[in-house]
């Protein structure tokens, strides 16, 4: 059996039962180097280019996940893409592909803002959706309200044609250390 484990900067793989593991049955297991988050957000920060820091998160790049910096501000964009969509009907986007985009999006605030060291953790995250997301481009910015030696507060907000108009709102909490 398989097991995965896909974080940041991390895999672990074990062979498949039919492959001899040698003495005592140990796995074999093959790990990458784990990437130096600092350095990867400190550059992408000097270039003004975050294109860089999403190329190493997967679900940033499945779901299109890019970001524009406008001086202290960072605006998150989710591009209308046909394998977002939930409800073809309407068609609207898969609700937790908002969410994802709105998580993973203050991630980045925090990880940018605070040139983190590591990827910081949800402890909680809480969303309010306000009207559906319509295949279309969506938006998002984050507010960083509380920062701690540990933890962090972070609102989200989620548009599309208008700001004043949001398709879904966010709190969240991450742990920082």
């Amino acid at each position: 059996m398989n097991s995965n484990k896909h974080e940041l900067g991390t895999e672990r793989i074990s062979p498949s039962p039919d492959v001899n593991t040698s003495v005592a049955n140990k796995p074999a297991i093959e790990s990458k180097t784990p990437l130096d988050v600092q350095s990867i957000v400190k550059r992408a920060t000097e270039l003004n280019d975050f294109g860089h820091l999403l190329e190493h998160v997967p679900y940033a790049k499945f779901i299109g996940m890019r970001v524009e910096r406008f001086g202290d501000e960072l605006i998150f964009k989710l591009p209308a893409k046909d394998d977002n969509i939930g409800n073809p009907v309407l068609p609207a986007i898969h609700g937790g592909v908002i969410a994802g985009f709105m998580e993973m999006s203050a991630i980045v605030q925090l990880m940018v803002f605070m040139q983190t060291a590591k990827v910081p953790k949800v402890v909680d995250f809480s969303i309010d959706y306000l009207r559906a997301g319509l295949h279309k481009d969506s938006f998002a910015e984050c507010r960083i309200t509380r920062q701690g030696r540990r933890v962090a507060n972070v609102n989200i907000d989620c548009w599309q044609t208008n700001r004043k108009q949001l398709i879904a709102t966010a709190r969240a909490h991450f742990l920082i250390d």
